[in-house]
């Protein structure tokens, strides 16, 4: 029994280092491509689902031979390589100068014009390409059978990262690209070409991606499903290696591969966050991740200050009465579904306000806002059926139990900053959401928590849209009121001038913890009222797709003053049901829009107005005369 059982472990191992040879493949590419250009790509993943797809339609496409395999899996690199550059040349190129955030909303429209993309040329079915010749048995490992072909994968990753080594320390273009990691300025006031060098370092981080899909098709297949859940992970492993080191990428994947193996065999339902786990772990012990260098974080960071936020005008105190108006009369022209849709924007526009308030004075960018929202709608939802408690006690118990929340991952959270900062919220949010999936007893699982009653003079959706209206308004001010506040120009003052902010004594971990609670006291209030519009709760709300609306909302309407959520939500969610409603290829559609929204107006919509303020008052000027 006990040799059967140290069997057993070493299989576990060896699947284990199977999951970490296919990480590392993946998230080497993520770790280049920001090492040089401090692009998070979230759009790594989708490369990489292509790159699957590409592969399975070449091997397919030829004998099953062990030569057509190689050509699927370099044929697929290749082609993900020039799709990489294609991307960078074409979008990428045109933001490097704006806020991480804003790029993420880029790469993130690109993920949904890939997965319709991807669903219309080769279909919604998974695919299982056909194995390999001379790699299709299994070797007998202390009597247990092991595939050939994992064995392979175990060796590639090794290999790789020696080839990568070479590569970036006895070529020249390797001396540039660490060079151009260290310090962009000095490498172009030597004369390069950073243009055409970032470019190469897309093409080659793509070329990663596509070998991974092409490896992983005699495995596991090609899915749609594998983009956003592939990139998760490759982030937390680059994360935990140390953003821009390849042996700490390599020494990550191990780490994270193994665990995650282990974890499945004996915390089944704890291996989904597992991963995560590890992650806050290691940054709580190491902020710059294993082998991170502390110079390369606070190179990442520091781009919120870019965002002067601004108080109202007399001009806008008189638009926003007029807004407010037409809000009140707005049933009035509606459907019963309008009416719904309008009262979901109203909430979102709420939660909007609440990461524009950590973005945007409190510097501190958030992947897993969606935690705070979650925790508030699960409140309301327990409360509601354990209690039976009526909805106003159960909305002012929503942020209190966001706001527990915050101060305990707050306490972790401000030791970061940059994009170590962004990932550990991911993490913490992931943490949210496996125990709202995993916990059926308490929050129903996937199945989620339905069935809320109601007041019966707010039962009607016209009533409720009322309620939302005069909370998203008073929180909205209350918002606006804390940010010109002494405690919001101290968050600012820390944000943009942390040591200076000290040397006068002002508290910048304080300030930000404290910061993180008013945020996530206004997403757990959301996120009540979104459990009583839906009668219902599910782990979706906690999921990242939540956490990315809320940026995508915040930074398309703009983050030059609280009106930017509120328009964001306005045009984002209002567009995204509409596009829902039309065509079924809605997630292409909207991220066309995206995409086409964060280019051409990088200051959001509502800097839109900013910018023509300018002209405005001229032409004031011009009449008056």
């Amino acid at each position: 029994m006990a040799s059967f059982s140290l069997a057993g472990m070493f299989i576990v191992l060896l699947n284990g280092l199977v999951a970490a040879s296919m990480l590392f493949i993946v998230a080497a590419g993520v770790s280049i491509i920001f090492g040089v250009s401090r692009v998070a790509n979230f759009a790594h993943g989708s490369f990489y689902m292509i790159g699957a797809y590409v592969a399975y339609s070449i091997y397919s496409a030829l004998p099953t031979t062990l030569w057509a395999f190689v050509l699927s899996v370099v044929g697929a690199g290749l082609a993900i390589g020039a799709l990489g550059v294609l991307v960078e040349i074409l979008v990428l190129r045109r933001i490097y100068q704006a806020p991480e955030l804003l790029q993420l909303v880029a790469t993130f429209a690109l993920v949904l014009i890939a997965q319709d993309a991807v669903q219309k040329v080769w279909g919604p079915e998974d695919l299982i390409g056909p194995r390999v010749p001379y790699l299709k048995g299994a070797l007998n490992i202390f009597g247990r059978n092991f595939p050939e072909y994992n064995l392979l994968l175990i060796i590639v990753a090794p290999l790789l990262l020696g080839g990568l080594w070479l590569l970036f320390n006895y070529t020249r273009w390797g001396t540039l690209m660490r060079a151009a990691s260290q310090d962009r300025e000095m490498v172009e006031a030597l004369g390069v070409d950073q243009k055409w060098l970032f470019t190469s370092v897309f093409f080659l981080g793509s070329i990663l991606a596509g070998l991974a899909g092409g490896l992983q098709v005699p495995r596991e297949g090609a899915n749609l499903g594998m983009d956003l859940n592939t990139i998760i992970e490759a982030f937390v492993v680059v994360v935990i290696g140390g953003m821009g080191s390849l042996m700490g990428c390599f020494l990550a994947s191990v780490i994270v591969g193994v665990f995650l193996s282990f974890g499945a065999i004996f915390l089944p339902k704890a291996a989904i966050v597992l991963v995560f786990v590890i992650m806050a772990i290691t940054l709580a012990v190491r902020p710059n991740g294993l082998l991170g260098k502390p110079a390369f974080a606070v190179r990442a960071a520091g781009t919120t200050a870019e965002w002067v936020l601004r108080p109202f005008s007399r001009h806008q105190c008189y638009v926003a009465a007029v807004v407010a108006l037409a809000l009140v009369l707005l049933p009035l022209f509606l459907s019963e579904f309008g009416v719904v849709v309008a009262t979901e924007i109203l909430i979102f526009a709420l939660f909007g306000c609440s990461l524009y308030f950590l973005i945007g004075p409190s510097g501190m960018p958030s992947f897993g806002h969606a935690a705070y929202f979650a925790i508030g709608a699960y409140t309301v939802a327990l409360m509601d059926r354990s209690i039976g408690t009526g909805i106003f006690f159960n909305l002012l118990c929503a942020p209190v139990a966001a706001v527990a929340a915050a101060l305990i991952f707050g306490w972790f959270c401000v030791r970061l900053s940059g994009v170590y900062l962004a990932m550990l919220t991911l993490a913490f949010a992931q943490i949210v959401w496996s125990i709202v999936y995993s916990w059926n007893d308490l929050t129903g699982g996937e199945n989620g928590l339905v069935g809320i009653h109601m007041t019966r003079w707010l039962s009607s959706t016209v009533d409720f849209y009322y309620l939302a209206l005069v909370v998203t308004a008073v929180g909205a001010l209350a918002i606006q009121w804390i940010i010109f506040s002494p405690f919001g120009y101290g968050l600012r003052a820390g944000r943009d001038a942390p040591v200076r902010s000290a040397a006068i004594g002002i508290d910048v971990r304080m300030q930000q913890w404290l910061g993180l609670a008013v945020s996530a006291a206004f997403a757990g209030l959301a996120g009540g009222l979104m459990a009583y519009l839906k009668r219902g709760v599910y782990p979706e709300v906690a999921s990242v797709t939540t956490s990315i609306d809320a940026i995508l909302m915040t930074l398309v309407g703009g983050m030059q003053s609280i009106v930017g959520p509120i328009v964001g939500a306005a045009i984002y969610h209002g567009l995204k049901t509409w596009i829902q409603l039309s065509t079924e290829a809605w997630r292409a559609v909207t991220g066309v829009v995206i995409l086409l929204l964060v280019m051409l107006l990088p200051k959001g919509i509502a800097g839109l107005f900013e910018a023509c303020a300018p002209a405005i008052a001229r032409c004031r000027r011009y009449r008056s005369s």
